[in-house]
């Protein structure tokens, strides 16, 4: 019965959208789907495997979270919280699908440009470093977050501190690599990093005496999303 509520609830997440394509495709384009029966299949894998994948959250990825976070919280070493927070964010966001993606496509608009050569290797080799920048980014904004828990230092004081600084760098940086830095702070908040670090918040300010999770466990994300604008405008600038 809970996998059939869970399948509905997808179903009615993804009713909007399918409505508003159906509305512009037969009401206002006026014409017939494409390969209908493929189209169908397809929204039928989404239903699916977007219900799997939610369910999948809540039964690994959330508990692991919070039971890594407690657990290194109940150790009592910052050390190895902090080395935990790095490759937290550096490991997911390393295997994002749409990082990759957007690095690739980077690379290739690059070439294509004259900014770097045309050739594969150099291509691979400029879409590796604007990866790994960005996933060094992501473990630095995640370390910075614990320990902004750890502290109890002022969320809203870092978030406009880092947007000034991303102004100041945007005014500096090439032009060719500002959207890139731009669209990189939301790709890597993705399908593997947000559940995650989610839950290293949540799980690390329920532990720790004196944070209320819903004040102090929540934000992760938004350093996660600051830190590549930054780290990549840098990168463009050096490069």
């Amino acid at each position: 019965m809970s996998s059939l509520r869970l399948l509905a609830g997808t179903v009615r997440d993804l009713a909007p959208i399918v409505l508003v394509v159906v509305f512009f495709q037969v009401l206002v384009l006026r014409q017939p789907f494409p390969n209908l029966g493929e189209v169908l299949a397809g929204l039928l894998l989404v239903m699916v495997g977007l219900a799997l994948f939610i369910r999948g959250l809540d039964m690994a990825l959330f508990p692991i979270g919070e039971a890594l976070a407690a657990a290194f919280a109940r150790k009592g070493s910052a050390a190895w919280l902090l080395g935990f927070a790095f490759a937290l964010g550096f490991g997911t966001t390393v295997a994002e699908p749409a990082l990759i993606a957007v690095c690739e496509e980077a690379a290739a608009t690059m070439a294509e440009a004259g900014a770097i050569e045309g050739d594969e290797q150099t291509r691979r080799g400029y879409a590796a470093a604007l990866r790994y920048t960005v996933a060094l980014s992501v473990g630095t904004a995640i370390l910075v977050g614990v320990l902004r828990i750890l502290k109890g230092w002022s969320m809203p004081r870092i978030i406009i501190g880092g947007y000034v600084l991303v102004v100041a760098l945007t005014a500096l940086a090439p032009e060719e690599i500002i959207g890139i830095a731009y669209d990189s702070g939301g790709v890597t908040t993705s399908t593997i990093t947000v559940p995650l670090v989610t839950a290293l918040g949540v799980g690390l300010a329920t532990t720790i005496r004196g944070r209320n999770p819903m004040v102090d466990g929540f934000g992760l994300i938004a350093f996660a999303s600051l830190s590549p604008m930054i780290f990549v405008l840098v990168f463009g600038m050096l490069t």
